[in-house]
């Protein structure tokens, strides 16, 4: 028989409903898969838990799944308390927790630190072994690069980011491969170095898929309340394809209770939404794309793209479970564990970490944008170009 993996889960906090528990929980209570309930084939063999609570579950768990030993550091965790790395597969769960922002609003989760503590085992033990980051590598964009050149260099699976690129679509649809792509929008909700960071996946995992494949960006812009409507009001993105992500929503806000037409006009949206937020940016090769936060009017992440010879749309939501159970079910970690099963199974990604590479880069430039005054950055480090798997990996129904 084919030995188990085994597995070790680093995280900063473990309590309900945090990611640790979504994503740590599948691999030891199994989840739903295919219409049955599903066990990985492995083991997850240690913990490390940076911050614990009165809420912590680590403890439970370590009772209940004896199997599974906590590590008082992240070295003992790969190590199994030993000399060597001891383990097939790592996760890192850096998301939530009490952690400290700086002066731009970025929480400063300790991703790239832990990173670094497990390539300090891999080094001394000569090798590195399949590894994934939950969301974005990391707040600062030189950390999140250092962290890719590493995988890279001691040559090991590395997969990052969230649920939004392999959650349920609705309708299920896939952006065709190699389509000419000349504007993309994304319509979501959330907070800035977050939320943001789910929008710009829904765009990335469509847009990679163009004719040529991802080029890179060449330069980003953000805007925020009053520049956000100028620039909505100028039209610096397709009102055309705006609306259209609109229609997919299954959240929009009645903009008059009561009547058959909810859909608001631009007087209607600035009084339903206080903040918003957008980010503009083109890809080398022209394409142009905007991620656009709507507090208030949607709570959902929705997609359109101009496609093809005739500027054709193709549009989509990346479906989560309606408030409140998308907290408490939160479904749409299944397809992301099963993911990063197949990772650990194989060796190998089943996407590529330059998109969250990528997304990493786009969420701090806008970040940046930001805190200058909606000011251009220009992004020549962001010449990320990459080719996206053949088969797309969203959750089909």
């Amino acid at each position: 028989m084919k030995k188990r993996p085994k597995i070790a889960a680093i995280a900063t906090i473990y309590h309900k409903y945090s990611h640790t528990q979504h994503i740590v929980d599948r691999f030891l209570e199994g989840y739903g898969w295919n219409s049955r309930h599903h066990y990985p084939p492995m083991d997850l063999v240690s913990l490390f838990v940076e911050q614990v609570k009165d809420n912590d579950l680590s403890g439970e768990r370590l009772e209940r799944f004896p199997t599974m030993k906590g590590y008082p550091t992240i070295a003992e965790a790969l190590t199994l308390g030993g000399e060597e790395l001891a383990v097939d597969g790592v996760l890192i769960i850096g998301e939530h927790g009490e952690y400290p922002t700086n002066e731009k609003g970025q929480r400063l989760y300790p991703r790239y630190e832990h990173f670094m503590q497990i390539a300090e085992v891999y080094e001394k033990s000569g090798r590195g072994v399949p590894t994934f980051n939950d969301k974005h590598l990391s707040w600062n964009w030189e950390w999140a690069r250092e962290m890719y050149d590493i995988s890279q260099s001691m040559d090991f699976a590395f997969m990052a980011g969230s649920s939004l690129p392999v959650t349920w679509r609705t309708p299920s649809i896939d952006m065709p491969l190699g389509v000419p792509v000349s504007e993309a929008v994304c319509v979501g909700y959330g907070g800035v170095d977050s939320y943001d960071f789910h929008a710009l996946e829904t765009l990335q995992c469509m847009v990679e898929r163009r004719e040529g494949g991802e080029s890179g960006v060449k330069w980003l812009q953000a805007y925020r309340g009053d520049a956000f409507w100028e620039a909505h009001h100028a039209k610096l993105w397709s009102r055309e394809l705006f609306e259209t992500a609109l229609c997919r929503s299954h959240t929009l806000t009645p903009s008059r209770p009561g009547f058959n037409n909810p859909f608001p006009n631009l007087d209607e949206l600035k009084d339903i939404v206080k903040d918003p937020i957008a980010y503009q940016y083109e890809h080398n090769d022209g394409l142009k794309s905007t991620m656009i936060l709507m507090n208030g009017l949607v709570q959902d992440f929705n997609f359109a793209a101009y496609i093809g010879s005739n500027d054709e749309i193709l549009s989509t939501q990346m479906y989560l479970p309606m408030p409140p159970a998308r907290t408490t079910l939160a479904n749409f970690f299944s397809p992301l564990v099963n993911n990063i099963e197949q990772m650990f199974l194989t060796g190998e990604a089943t996407y590529p970490v330059e998109r969250t590479l990528l997304t990493t880069g786009l969420v701090a430039a806008g970040v940046d944008s930001l805190f200058a005054d909606s000011t251009r950055q220009e992004t020549p480090h962001l010449d990320i170009v990459y080719q996206p798997t053949e088969a797309s990996t969203f959750w089909r129904t």
